[in-house]
Formats: structure tokens, sequence, C-alpha cells
């Protein structure tokens, strides 16, 4: 049988898209797939269809990097209108519980908000795209079938108070991965002795890409029709820069060679093991990698570079 020809181009980057409110995470990246007429693209973790804000596309190898940057801390904005339950935990759901406001003060907000900071247990929600069985639990939860979930540990880095009246609060959320501020609004409504959901969620930051980085769809598509390919390919970061935390490590042509052959190489660097970039002889970046203790180096994900090695 004759291999299909890949459709698109081959390139490699990341753009970083300023999500628009009611569309999927899924229909904002074949946009941006189609735009940059890529082979191959991937984002960096769901936003509801509510949700606004940084959403990072990986296009090309640049896939690769997707799974590692899921893994990555968030910073959210998120207001809570209180007194309303609703079954999605946001505007969009339908409303299944209405419960008093009682009283508060911002001093006692304050403090109900401290108590949520730090590592903590969190159940997520029924209406996530977690599978069960090979199903989205938001399927079945559209259903009207309830599954138990387990907990998860996820951590609270900060909560910062923005905004509050009698009926809503707006906050500022820094939080690691797979924390879902539907829940963690439920509970702070419910430790204020009442119920509450989402009313606007908006991403500021994704593994370190923030708002200043985002382009909106219609300034991509504005683009594309101004300057073409051309212009639309000035907005891709590169993909080594998308993990800073990770020490680089320069291997030489014989070293990416056995890299290329799955086999382990070994630098004169001993101490502590890391996830490392992995960069050869002419600088490019090849990919990711485990530096041990002993200073063996093996491959996690390597690039398909332009230039041989």
């Amino acid at each position: 049988m004759a291999k299909r020809s890949k459709k698109g181009r081959d390139i490699t980057g990341i753009v970083i898209v300023d999500k628009p409110t009611g569309l999927s995470s899924n229909n904002v990246l074949q946009r941006v797939k189609r735009l940059f007429n890529a082979n191959k693209a991937g984002h960096t973790g769901s936003l509801d269809p509510l949700a606004t804000g940084v959403l990072p596309v990986c296009l090309g190898e640049a896939t690769k990097l997707s799974t590692y940057l899921l893994d990555a801390d968030k910073q959210y904005q998120v207001r809570c209108q209180l007194g309303i339950l609703t079954d999605s935990g946001d505007s969009d759901g339908a409303i299944i519980a209405e419960q008093k406001i009682p009283d508060y003060s911002v001093e006692q907000l304050q403090s109900i908000l401290q108590d949520f900071v730090g590592e903590q247990q969190q159940i997520p929600p029924m209406f996530s795209a977690l599978k069960h069985q090979g199903q989205p639990l938001y399927k079945l939860a559209r259903q009207g079938i309830e599954i138990e979930r387990k907990f998860r540990l996820i951590t609270i880095y900060s909560i910062e108070l923005l905004a509050s009246d009698a009926e809503s609060f707006t906050l500022q959320v820094a939080c690691s991965k797979g924390t879902y501020i539907r829940t963690l609004v439920q509970d702070i409504a419910a430790a204020l002795g009442s119920c509450g959901h989402v009313t606007m969620l908006r991403r500021t930051d994704a593994a370190g890409y923030d708002l200043t980085q985002a382009m909106t769809l219609d300034a991509l598509h504005s683009l594309a029709e101004l300057q073409g390919l051309t212009g639309l390919d000035t907005q891709l970061l590169p993909a080594h820069e998308a993990l800073p935390n990770w020490p680089e490590i320069k291997l030489d042509t014989q070293m990416s060679n056995d890299m290329s052959y799955g086999r382990a190489v070994k630098i004169e660097t001993f101490g502590q093991s890391a996830k490392v970039r992995l960069f050869n002889a002419d600088d490019q970046f090849i990919g990711l990698g485990e530096l041990a203790s002993d200073g063996t180096v093996s491959a996690k994900r390597l690039f398909v570079c332009d230039n041989s090695v």
C-alpha cells in the first residue's frame, strides 16, 4: 500500500493563543493548525469553553513537548457568583441548587482563602475531560451518570482577592497541574456558607507563557491575510525556550548519532540527576533527555531535525 503524503508544512515552534470564550481548546487548535498549514499540532492542556486566555499550541516537532508543558504550573483569574450551584460548576451549566448568601466581610473571605493555600486533595468534577473506561467524564455527566472519582494531590501556591461584593468575588490563583478552578471556587463558596459557580475564567499564565505573548484568533487571521504564512511564522516561539528551567547539554557529533539510535551517552558531569534539553554540535535543539547522577544521558523525546547528526 502506498504511503499517504503528509499534509501541511514541516514547521516547528509554539504559538501562544489568547483563547476566546465559547470555543473548545480543540477547536482553537484545529483553527491554528489550518492557519499555519502545519502537519502536526497539539495544545498543552484544555481550557473550558467558557474560559479564555493563554493556550500554548505546539506545532510540528514541538508537539513532543506538550506533555511536559501540560505538567507545568498555571495562573488564573476567576469570578465566582455566590448563591447558585450549576451541574458543570460554571455558567454554561444548568442550575441544580440555590442557597442564601450570608453576610460576610472581606477579612472573613481573606481568612478562608488562606485555608486553601498549600498542598491539598481535590476531587475532579464530573464535567471534565478525564476518562472512565475510554469515555470522557463530561459525556457521562451529560447522560446523568455519576462516576466515583479519586482524590488528586494538587498545590495552590497563592490566592489573591482582586474584588468582592455581596454576591460575588474575583480571585487570582497560582496553582499546580491538575487543579480544577471550578472545584476550588465551589469549595471556597461552601466554606463561606453558601454555594457558587464560575462566571469568568481567564488563564493568565501557562508553563511560563503569559498574556503579553498571546495573540487572538482574529489577530492571527488578520496577520495571515496581510502577510501570509511568512507573517504567521514570526509569531512562532522557539521550541528550545519552552522549558527554561531544564539545564542544557551540548553533545558532540558522535554522541548525537549514538542518541539518535537509542544509545545512552556519558558526559563529564556528575551530581544531581535532572531532566535536560539536548543540543547537537551545531547548537541545534534535538530534544529532551535525562541526566543521571553518574553523567549518563538518555533520550526521552528526540526531534527529527533538518540537519543530520
